[in-house]
């Protein structure tokens, strides 16, 4: 089989050839092989981050994951949002600050990230400072897409498809994990909101939900190889409820226009995820979730979940990314490889991959070692 061949395989709870081996490098490792500072990939797509990722799965021949960073690229020419850019370098921190001001027909936003030599950007100030007085201007932001970016979608397709890699882009789902990055106080301003403003919450829900939908049916056109759900902490950042409510209903729509389409789809969410498992089993279509983390940053063994939910949903993890693919040996990941092998693969749909975003000083050998171990010991 080919990588692509082996990863949609896998991800569709079917049997491949053997195991395929996609750690989760989506940023820190391709950024650092660029040997360039992290604002040129951030803020000026010097390689963009896409072409720093394939490089990278270039270097280690593993199943690319690229949706993992590259986003569905939509076009807004309807959205009534003027949005004006600058950067500046600061030498004392050797850092480059990014401003972006949004001036919408209800007011104007505005939101700063840091990004320093190694590190991707932090924000400093986020766009909302205040719900209830700024939600008119942010509404604008929420428009509906009226297109797809063509020529960049078809780029990373077929830069994809020379290489026999799987296609696809991520896309945000509605609920606390998705808003907390774009509101002064984060997951504390919205537990406040979600008592004080509830009406806000149910609006700013709905109206991700159409701009959302929108986003898939243009997607869809393109015939993608599979779409990525994105949705880090969702079961962290929010209680079971407040997933219900919020992100539960966009997934139950979305995944059943991709199971439409033909178009397999996959869930990303790091942090607690096994209530969450559940969850996609009984009220979506969705076909495989990642990274499944393991104790203390996630809550999932990956035995018990490959016993009770294996059959009706594919996985896909789930090495420690710090205290084993970055502290460990070689010999270390290729053992905890096996074993997760083991725990996971018996009747296929089992993707071997790590938690959430290796560190910038992963070691290679430690990403050579997990595919190692899927070529001795995936084979079914």
């Amino acid at each position: 089989m080919t990588h692509k061949e082996r990863f949609l395989t896998a991800m569709q709870n079917q049997v491949p050839d053997r195991v395929p081996c996609t750690p989760d490098i989506s940023n820190y490792i391709p950024c650092k092989k660029t040997e360039k500072p992290y604002w040129d990939i951030y803020f000026h797509d010097d390689p963009p981050l896409w072409k720093a990722y394939i490089d990278a799965a270039d270097h280690y021949e593993m199943e690319m994951w690229i949706a993992s960073c590259m986003g569905i690229p939509l076009v807004y020419e309807d959205r009534k949002v003027d949005i004006v850019r600058s950067l500046r370098y600061i030498p004392e921190k050797d850092a480059t600050l990014e401003e972006i001001i949004y001036t919408t027909p209800d007011g104007e936003l505005r939101e700063e990230r840091l990004c320093f030599r190694q590190d991707p950007p932090t924000p400093l100030t986020r766009i909302i400072k205040d719900l209830e007085q700024d939600w008119k201007a942010y509404k604008w932001l929420l428009t509906p897409p009226s297109g797809i970016d063509q020529k960049l979608l078809n780029t990373v397709k077929e830069e994809c498809y020379i290489r026999n890699q799987a296609f696809g882009c991520v896309i945000g789902y509605p609920g606390f994990q998705s808003w907390e990055g774009m509101i002064t106080g984060g997951i504390q301003t919205l537990s406040y909101a979600s008592i004080d403003y509830p009406e806000i919450l149910d609006e700013w829900c709905k109206a991700q939900m159409e701009a959302g939908t929108r986003s898939m049916e243009l997607y869809l056109e393109q015939d993608p190889d599979y779409v990525l759900f994105g949705g880090s902490g969702t079961i962290t950042l929010a209680s079971p409820d407040l997933v219900r409510k919020y992100a539960i209903p966009a997934l139950k729509k979305w995944s059943a226009m991709a199971k439409k389409a033909g178009v397999p789809s996959l869930l990303h969410c790091c942090g607690k995820s096994r209530v969450l498992v559940d969850m996609l089993v009984e009220h979506t279509d969705i076909n495989c979730v990642n990274p499944l983390e393991i104790p203390p940053m996630g809550d999932v063994n990956l035995a018990e979940v490959k016993k009770t939910r294996g059959s009706q949903i594919a996985l896909m993890g789930n090495l420690h990314t710090t205290e084993l693919m970055l502290f460990g040996t070689p010999e270390q990941v290729y053992q905890a490889s096996v074993e997760a092998i083991q725990d996971g693969a018996q009747g296929g749909g089992f993707i071997l991959s790590t938690g959430d975003q290796c560190p910038r000083e992963t070691p290679d050998e430690n990403i050579f070692a997990m595919i190692q171990a899927t070529k001795d010991s995936g084979q079914y």
